[in-house]
């Protein structure tokens, strides 16, 4: 049997764009969105740069976060992902299992919209999750914290950045040099890793957060639970809950955590 990880799929990613005379002006924007205020998501225009650090910044955030998935299940027993060879940062493997959330709807996506959104999976035994639901909890929450791991980085660096007048923390740079592009690229690297980390811990079918009951539930009540899970009309639904429910609750957030680095950038 080939077993198809569940909770592996990967949800939409999103950019801003802002204008403005000045890092005050903008500061005062953003702190106001962070206030409380769900920020509107403009289309934006495409370019080769800014498609070139989308698509670098997503293929490896993704990889990390199915590598981690998989790092876990080998540690704690379960080694199907390793054997696909998943527990890898080279993204030929997860590209050949997922080529069009990899590939193709990530490019399509920023052609339409000038942001890119994409998924991956990670295979692993669902014999081994019912035996060991905890052990599978965790392995679910691997995911999430590579994400958590990579956008902390984003935030430190974009911090210090700013202190020091190199580049300015948002996606739209002053400016062509290399700072501007560094700035721009760390940028969607904390964006896209806080989306995901929140998007993912969702408490919805398939994604990590329907897995966080499995850390309380016990015995047949932890069974009853992953099976009803792992159906497809469940794990559809769930999804759609979460694509056109969960946004506002994930972007809320998001700026909740952009207000506090534009506080300590300036």
């Amino acid at each position: 049997m080939q077993p198809v990880k569940q909770a592996s799929q990967r949800g939409g990613l999103a950019a801003l764009s802002v204008g403005g005379e000045g890092v005050v002006e903008d500061r005062a924007r953003f702190a106001s969105h962070c206030a409380g205020d769900f920020a509107y998501l403009p289309r934006m225009q495409p370019t080769l740069t800014g498609g070139l650090i989308w698509y670098f910044v997503l293929l490896y955030s993704t990889v990390l976060h199915e590598a981690a998935h998989a790092w876990a299940a080998k540690k704690l027993g379960d080694d199907t992902a390793y054997r696909g060879g998943q527990v890898s940062l080279d993204p030929i493997p997860h590209i050949m299992r997922e080529p069009f959330g990899m590939v193709i709807l990530p490019i399509l996506s920023y052609m339409y919209n000038g942001w890119m959104m994409g998924f991956a999976s990670a295979p692993y035994d669902p014999h081994w999750a019912l035996r060991f639901p905890k052990r599978s909890a965790t392995m679910a929450m691997a995911g999430p914290a590579a994400n958590l791991l990579l956008a902390t980085v984003a935030f430190v660096l974009l911090v210090a950045g700013a202190k020091a007048g190199k580049f300015v923390p948002m996606m739209v740079q002053e400016g062509t040099d290399v700072w501007a592009l560094i700035g721009m690229m760390l940028f969607v690297m904390f964006m896209l890793n806080t989306v995901l980390m929140v998007f993912n811990l969702l408490p919805l079918p398939p994604l990590d957060g329907s897995s966080i009951p499995l850390f309380f539930l016990q015995g047949s009540k932890a069974e009853q639970y992953q099976h009803f899970i792992w159906q497809p009309h469940i794990a559809f639904i769930g999804m759609a809950v979460a694509f056109y429910g969960g946004g506002e609750v994930v972007w809320r957030v998001f700026y909740k955590v952009y207000g506090l680095l534009v506080h300590m950038a300036y």
